[in-house]
């Protein structure tokens, strides 16, 4: 008999993958009992998807009602659409595009306590599976962080459209799973707890692992046939690892610095801009100069992010003009106050950040110089 504490891993109801997969977000849909689904889906491909999405449900015998992403995910955006979703008297929701219209779809099915179905139109981010959603205001700086009661009900990941989509899209997805390994095992160090508040089973850890692997071996060529439009084996399997292995992973695995660095950036004006997934990526170089990592690590993960480019300094963030103190002092603050920020060892400090943070920067300077 062991003194082991209870560990959770969690999953989605159902994830399917493959090209002309949405075409199955109808047949998904009856199998639940849905009858009325209101349908959020992303303005860059509303044109795309929505007149088979509608064909899908209504042949299911499920009434589609489209609604339109106004772009950013803020309470107030969520408090509005489940309003009209409840006055439409919807009894699923399904979510069509990045992670930002994902989590405002996410939001409004816990609103309604009634079943989501997610399918990401680009690979950016590893939402799709967890229940997380990422809140932000009106001037795109995360403002907090809600959860769904479980895990989606089913993620349906059309690798056509996501093939599709633009490359930067494709690369943040990379930039955003490249740090998971990273994070969980200073998370596991400490004997930080993940998003169900255990510690992490193994196998979450094994799956970190494999999204890195996948990723410094495909991720490269599979940005490369995403940018001539092919859709190849190598794409198959970066998209599994990016929406996946990583979603389930940083979920059951736990984050850490690269993740509690977003709160810190976003915070400056000039890079609050920039996709999640670019701000990860970052943040993991931070996170592994922080670290002290020797060289052996840190070069193929920048080989990687140069190859798919990923920022690897302030500049290609947006910050152009070096940093402040008062901006220093405002990116360790916001960091420093994320529950995430505390899975480092030895415990991290303001300085340590900001030491962390030059070296980064200094270092993805010598690789940006011809």
């Amino acid at each position: 008999m062991t003194n082991a504490p209870l560990r959770t891993i969690g999953f989605p109801g159902r994830y399917t993958q493959g090209p002309g997969a949405l075409t199955s977000l109808g047949p998904t849909l009856a199998e639940f009992g849905a009858r009325r689904a209101f349908v959020l889906v992303d303005g860059a491909v509303a044109a795309r998807v929505s007149a088979d999405v509608t064909r899908s449900l209504e042949a299911a015998r499920v009434a589609p009602h489209i609604a339109a992403f106004p772009g950013e995910c803020t309470a107030a955006v969520i408090a509005k659409l489940g309003g009209d979703a409840r006055k439409l008297g919807a009894d699923a929701v399904v979510a069509i595009g990045g992670g930002k219209t994902i989590d405002t779809a996410k939001g409004v099915a816990r609103a309604l306590s009634v079943p989501i179905v997610i399918a990401p139109s680009a690979a950016s981010s590893d939402a799709p599976t967890s229940r997380l959603i990422i809140l932000y205001d009106e001037a795109h700086r995360v403002a907090g962080v809600d959860m769904l009661p479980r895990n989606p009900d089913a993620v349906i990941v059309d690798t056509a459209l996501i093939a599709a989509a633009p490359a930067r899209l494709f690369a943040a997805g990379i930039g955003d799973a490249l740090s998971k390994k990273y994070e969980a095992a200073q998370c596991q160090r400490v004997a930080g707890l993940n998003s169900y508040g255990t510690p992490p089973l193994s196998s979450a850890l094994l799956l970190t692992h494999a999204t890195l692997a996948t990723l410094l071996e495909d991720g490269a060529r599979a940005y490369d046939d995403v940018r001539r439009g092919a859709l190849t084996d190598a794409v198959e399997r970066v998209i599994e690892a990016t929406v996946l292995l990583s979603g389930v992973g940083f979920e059951s695995g736990g984050l850490s610095l690269a993740h509690a660095l977003i709160r810190g950036l976003t915070a400056i004006p000039a890079m609050a801009s920039m996709m999640h997934g670019e701000l990860v990526a970052f943040g993991t170089l931070v996170q592994l100069f922080v670290e002290d990592s020797s060289p052996e690590d840190i070069e193929p993960l920048a080989t990687l992010m140069t190859a798919v480019g990923l920022p690897l300094t302030l500049a290609q963030l947006g910050q152009h003009a070096p940093l402040t103190t008062a901006e220093q002092s405002l990116i360790a603050e916001a960091t420093l106050a994320t529950r995430y920020s505390r899975h480092m060892t030895p415990p991290l400090t303001a300085q340590r950040l900001i030491d962390g943070i030059a070296r980064a920067d200094a270092y993805g300077r010598t690789r940006s110089t011809p």
